[in-house]
């Protein structure tokens, strides 16, 4: 027996879902709209729980996107603390894991994805976090306050740099550990990578790259050390793995919706199944930016972006998702901000002196501007963008050249 009915039900309450449905009222939808998250909260903001909340620089108030009033306002309602078990395409039905049903006449898939786990021996260990929602980071710094000072953080990724430099603000000895041979390595370049590898030391973090975990060791149930594949063994009581995200889609992708690393959709957002929809984090599509690759982007601006294509889809508004994705990370006194994908570039263009940290790393592929990562210059992140946009083709020395600003080379 099937309970209730809702016109659109939104499954996952982080930035993609809490986007959809302010978009739907935006665009003028009057159906009714459900929410269905697994936390306890609200929507709120994910990326300042590796920074500003970790830091305790920012109650957890101020990352709520919205406030509960405006929620009520706008006649969205909201299960919280539940999770979705199984979807029937066919019947548009959704069991619960509280073992109730609901009914929906759209859907849209907005789980994002789960902290990937070490696999080694120890991994189960007290004492070893993920930094991925509130709850994380609350028990993360529980053990900070009870005087827990000994840190290893596993993943040199912006996760992990970005908790290395506020533990280190903290006073923790911190030592990061990354497999290849760089940090960052599946996102920048190299010149950007030795800049962070540098300023991390700088700040007293021990940085180690080319470095594997062959296990965790601990006693009685807590985490003490990690052995290194040297045999080395680094004292530790807590823990930090950022090592990557599992897209959370085991309940659509076993109703049959396509994709073999999250969900694939279409230009609109639309999975293989009927009336269904994906967005943000777990959501795989063919990104022009990329050169048709299909890939997922994880970042706040690809989650909002997307809810606003599927909600004008749901109010006959058909206008295709195509939007140049950007990023940002905060380390220390350093604000990267990121726009396009440098994948497959074959030249980089160092403008600026790394020494003086304001600079920006340019990546071209066949002599136009795909990418530009963006060290405390601002102004080279928002007028490359244009540039970015416009194909431009520029000659690599004049790009390196500061005194001629980049709104300049466009044609």
């Amino acid at each position: 027996m099937v309970g209730l009915v809702f016109d659109v039900i939104i499954v996952g309450a982080g930035h993609g879902g809490a986007a959809a449905a302010i978009a739907l009222r935006q665009n003028g939808f009057e159906g009714s709209v459900l929410v269905i998250g697994r936390e306890s909260e609200l929507p709120y903001e994910r990326p300042p729980l590796s920074k500003e909340y970790l830091a305790k620089a920012k109650p957890f108030e101020r990352l709520l996107i919205r406030p509960a009033a405006f929620w009520g306002e706008k006649d969205v309602s909201f299960w919280l603390s539940i999770e979705v078990i199984a979807v029937d395409p066919a019947a548009r039905v959704l069991t619960l894991n509280d073992g109730r049903t609901v009914s929906y006449g759209k859907l849209i898939w907005a789980t994002g994805g789960d902290a990937r786990k070490l696999a080694c021996s120890g991994a189960d260990l007290a004492g070893i976090h993920s930094i991925r929602n509130r709850a994380d980071v609350d028990h993360l710094a529980a053990e900070l306050d009870r005087g827990s000072k000994q840190v290893v953080v596993i993943g040199g990724g912006y996760i992990g740099l970005e908790a290395a430099a506020v533990l280190t603000k903290l006073g923790c000895s911190v030592v990061l550990l990354e497999a290849l041979d760089r940090v960052l390595a599946r996102v920048a370049g190299p010149q950007l990578s030795a800049f962070y590898e540098a300023e991390h030391r700088a700040h007293g973090v021990d940085l180690r790259t080319g470095t594997n975990v062959e296990r965790l060791i601990g006693v009685d149930g807590r985490v003490t050390g990690v052995e290194l594949a040297s045999g080395e063994i680094i004292p530790a009581n807590i823990v930090i793995v950022g090592i990557g995200i599992i897209p959370a889609t085991a309940a659509v992708s076993a109703a049959g919706a396509h994709g073999d690393n999250g969900v694939m959709v279409d230009r609109f957002c639309c999975t293989s199944l009927a009336d269904i929809y994906a967005i943000g984090d777990c959501a795989a599509f063919a990104c022009r930016y990329a050169g048709g690759a299909s890939m997922r982007i994880e970042s706040v601006q690809n989650a909002n972006d997307m809810a606003a294509t599927v909600a004008r889809s749901i109010c006959g508004i058909e206008q295709p998702y195509d939007a140049l994705p950007w990023f940002w990370s905060n380390q220390y006194d350093l604000k990267l901000q990121t726009v396009g994908l440098n994948i497959g570039y074959d030249h980089a263009v160092l403008r600026g002196r790394p020494e003086e940290r304001s600079f920006s790393v340019i990546y071209l592929k066949d002599g136009v501007i795909g990418a530009l990562d963006c060290v405390n210059a601002v102004k080279d992140y928002v007028q490359g963008r244009r540039l970015i946009e416009a194909n431009a083709v520029v000659d690599p020395a004049k790009l390196a050249d500061v005194t001629i600003p980049l709104k300049a080379m466009l044609a």
